[in-house]
């Protein structure tokens, strides 16, 4: 979804067809005429992707025109920090250093750095491998229901078991004895986070996405209120439905956060409103666009025109930042999900039917149905992908909510 929504901005920027190479292809890029996929066994880890980058690299070494190298998952980013340096001999990579990666990547450390920059997030307890194999019962500090999630998001992607989730929302002592003994006993090594869970439904959450230029300036920000999220364990917490937001003191919090530490590139928060004490809570940063991105380009603001304009035009330095969604006017809904499940399933609530309206007037669109690139097995495929959240939403969401 995330590799379609940057392709999609390309294209509509530029016309051009997008060269993608991934470990494996998944819906949203089949049957395309705006990507030219590339598939290479083990992409995904080294030594075989900075083995077949290299080929690339050979492959453009004469070439005139600038190329942008853009990660659209956590591991990918992580690779192109890793071999930044050489990288970027042939390839325009605009991201952090590796240090700074995994500082930022790991949930852990990166709570480490909110501390360190007044930066609030949910009341959080470390739980390490070897407090579980110490057999000494791990309490939680705070009230059931509690959060609990893995420390290391790249780590998670290669842990496999019955009942995995992308995150976990646990309700008693016995679930949390019992998932933290799965999560161990299947080889995750590294740390989980128990936090505090924040009340309020999927319309207290709020993604923040930015663009920080090569001198350390940020660019562009873009708020979404998203008010559903996917309730299948394997993708739980991804947004399938973003209103845009306007929120200026946010804008001016996280903006000097990210030019403080000298960010570059593309950074993605989530937070979450907590009614307690009437703050923003941040759960992660994503140093990537995220897999519903696409609603910034939606909006106006094409994702892929600010790496663009910062490197290959040049004229991002001297341009204003660009904070988002000050006209409600031009506001434009983001659906992961046919119309009925969101009409459905998202809460109601003043933000629901500011979407209501917005569908009603035809201010609303999605990342996959693209006028231009809908050729009709595209067309068919991408309708079934959508159909089958209503199957989805049937069997796991009072599950997830109860």
């Amino acid at each position: 979804m995330n590799v379609y929504g940057m392709a999609r901005s390309f294209h509509e920027l530029t016309g051009a067809v997008i060269d993608v190479y991934a470990r494996e292809q998944l819906a949203p890029t089949r049957f395309s005429k705006i990507v030219n996929v590339h598939l290479v066994q083990d992409f995904d880890a080294d030594p075989n992707f900075i083995e077949e980058m290299r080929k690339l690299a050979e492959t453009y070494r004469d070439h005139k025109e600038k190329i942008l190298l853009i990660a659209c998952g956590d591991g990918y980013a992580e690779l192109v920090s890793k071999h930044k340096d050489e990288l970027s001999k042939t390839f325009v990579c605009p991201y952090v250093d590796y240090d700074l990666l995994k500082r930022l990547n790991n949930k852990e450390s990166f709570y480490q750095v909110c501390d360190e920059y007044d930066l609030p997030y949910p009341g959080t307890k470390i739980i390490t491998k070897a407090m579980y194999q110490s057999g000494v019962a791990i309490a939680s500090p705070y009230d059931f229901p509690v959060a609990l999630k893995p420390a290391n998001s790249v780590e998670w992607l290669d842990i496999h078991f019955e009942g995995r989730k992308k995150a976990f929302t646990i309700h008693s002592q016995v679930e949390l004895n019992t998932v933290i003994g799965k999560i161990y006993d299947n080889g995750y090594q590294s740390d989980l986070i128990l936090q505090d869970f924040i009340p309020g439904d999927d319309s207290n959450m709020r993604v923040l996405n930015a663009y920080v230029d090569q001198n350390h300036k940020v660019k562009m920000m873009c708020l979404g209120h998203p008010l559903l999220e996917d309730p299948t364990p394997a993708a739980i917490g991804n947004y399938v439905a973003i209103l845009p937001e306007y929120n200026q003191d946010l804008y001016d919090k996280m903006q000097k956060f990210l030019e403080e530490i000298k960010f570059t590139g593309f950074a993605n928060f989530d937070m979450k409103y907590d009614e307690r004490d009437k703050t923003f809570k941040l759960f992660e940063i994503n140093i990537r666009q995220g897999r519903s991105s696409f609603f910034v380009t939606l909006n106006g603001y094409n994702l892929a025109s600010w790496p663009m304009r910062d490197y290959v035009v040049g004229d991002l330095a001297d341009a204003e930042t660009v904070y988002g969604n000050q006209d409600k006017s031009k506001y434009q809904l983001w659906l992961g999900v046919p119309n009925k499940v969101f009409k459905q399933y998202a809460a109601d609530n003043p933000a629901k039917q500011e979407a209501l309206e917005l569908l009603n007037k035809g201010q609303w669109g999605t990342t996959v149905f693209y006028k231009k690139d809908m050729s009709p097995k595209r067309w068919v495929l991408m309708k079934y992908m959508f159909h089958n959240y209503i199957g989805r939403y049937k069997q796991f969401f009072a599950e997830n909510k109860g």
